[in-house]
């Protein structure tokens, strides 16, 4: 007999940042600086008893936009096979067609999306990567958390040295200061500090152009980064991928598309070594699953971007060697954590996602919206 979804609990989440976070777009006076992430979780449950979890988020603006639409299209998913996901995601996107299909309507969908893997993984008695069918059962990730811009030099040493103790494999740190002179110090103090052979990258946040990139990118080559991440804005690929024939350091990017076309735009161009997307921002796993087959064509290495809870699992079941960035930001969300070894990320045996909301996390609730059976 056909199971059934009988609710769905949406909650619009507000996680507040220990201190304001600040990057290149913050020292360019493009951005405020960073206090809080705006989250979106879907809570779906079914006639049978199970009961999938997904998420999105927003930063700086949007979240209430995300759980708006979310509120529209989700009783659109009462009384369907959960199973269907494929069809569901595009019964979704028609159902809020006129906003169309990239920003903040997908991401709405995303959280859906990822809450009926979650559930259908756990149908199945599997974690999602194994479900999706995994290459490995670890993954390489690197910790971007302690290198912003607002830190001192100082703290960033420190924190990069916590890093590595916890058993993180490698570390990011934010370029594009005003003065390049100032992000070469930075980067060669941290080379310095962690050893030639830990791996380290780059991140300018899109605030280069074309001639700065270039000589910026020029003189990072002596330092032996894996990659120069969004050294130009998000959507020139013509530029990116001139860059990227003209350094050997590998170019990455594409965390702030929000669409499986936006990224083809790279791919297509060959634009980048390395792509970097964001499953919550382009529409969920069953976009992010159509991405990863374009990427596996091209030859391209994977780094998705934030939300390692989820992408832990799609980069295990990508075929080249991926990485994961950690981030502890979203630690206080969750009853469970990813466990780091050797530099690694390992893949828990808990079915789906593999994790549960935590008390604080219905604490930080703003908003809240019961559709079908309550829960």
């Amino acid at each position: 007999m056909t199971d059934r979804i009988s609710g769905i609990t949406l909650s619009s989440v507000t996680l507040p940042l220990k201190a304001a976070i600040s990057d290149a777009k913050v020292l360019t006076g493009r951005q405020r600086p960073m206090t809080e992430v705006a989250f979106l979780f879907a809570e779906i449950r079914t006639e049978e008893g199970l009961e999938g979890v997904g998420f999105s988020y927003s930063k700086r603006a949007g979240g209430p936009a995300q759980f708006a639409h979310a509120r529209e299209v989700a009783p659109d998913l009462i009384g369907e096979d959960p199973n269907d996901i494929q069809r569901l995601w595009t019964k979704l996107v028609w159902a809020g067609a006129s906003v169309g299909r990239s920003g903040a309507s997908t991401q709405a969908i995303a959280a859906l999306d990822v809450a009926l893997w979650d559930l259908k993984a756990k149908r199945a008695g599997l974690p999602l990567a194994k479900l999706l069918g995994a290459h490995r059962d670890s993954v390489r990730c690197y910790d971007t958390s302690g290198g912003f811009l607002h830190e001192p030099i100082e703290q960033v040493l420190a924190n990069a040295t916590a890093s590595l103790a916890s058993g993180i494999g490698g570390l990011k740190i934010k370029v594009g200061h005003p003065s390049t002179a100032v992000d070469l110090a930075r980067v060669r103090a941290v080379r310095e500090h962690i050893g030639d052979e830990t791996p380290l990258m780059v991140d300018a946040n899109q605030q280069w152009d074309r001639p700065t990139a270039q000589r910026a990118g020029r003189a990072l080559e002596e330092f032996g980064l894996v990659w120069i991440e969004e050294p130009l804005d998000a959507y020139d690929a013509e530029g990116h991928a001139a860059l990227a024939r003209s350094l050997d350091t590998a170019i990455a990017s594409g965390e702030m598309l929000t669409s499986v076309a936006e990224h083809h735009e790279l791919i297509r161009h060959r634009a980048v070594d390395i792509l970097q997307p964001d499953a919550p921002r382009i529409g969920g796993i069953t976009q992010f699953l159509k991405l990863a087959a374009l990427a596996d064509h091209a030859n391209l290495t994977l780094a998705p971007h934030f939300a390692m809870e989820i992408h832990v699992h799609l980069a295990a079941a990508y075929p080249h060697e991926p990485w994961v960035e950690h981030f502890d930001w979203l630690h206080p969300l969750f009853n469970e954590r990813l466990e780091i070894r050797d530099g690694r990320l390992h893949l828990s045996t808990r079915p789906g996602l593999g994790v549960t909301l935590s008390e604080q996390t219905r604490g930080w609730t703003v908003d809240r919206a019961d559709i079908g059976a309550p829960a």
